[in-house]
């Protein structure tokens, strides 16, 4: 089941506050970056991010969820109508993210 347009302009409007929030449509969900940085996805209209030790530690409750069958587990984030939850979430586990590979160059 893909993510809902909708859906992803409700969670782009709950992290507004954060600069540099961008996303990629890929195969019916959308991927989520914050400053350059995969922080997660949002998956069959469920906002999920990366399980980093800080976004663990930052949620008063962790659950995880497969974004499709195959992937690694990622947190589930339920509280996704609190704003500033979420503000302080992606601020938190943005130095534990990895930096983005480098693009190969075509020849």
């Amino acid at each position: 089941m893909a993510s809902s347009k909708e859906y992803l302009q409700f969670i782009l409007e709950q992290l507004s506050e954060l600069e540099e929030i961008t996303y990629r449509a890929m195969m019916g969900e959308f991927i989520i970056y914050y400053r350059g940085k995969i922080a997660g996805g949002i998956y069959n209209d469920r906002l999920l991010v990366k399980p980093v030790e800080s976004a663990i530690s930052y949620m008063p409750k962790v659950s995880y969820a497969l974004p499709y069958k195959g992937a690694k587990d990622m947190l589930l984030i339920e509280e996704v109508d609190n704003k500033e939850f979420l503000k302080g979430l992606f601020n938190a586990m943005y130095d534990e993210l990895p930096v983005p590979k480098p693009k190969k160059k075509k020849i």
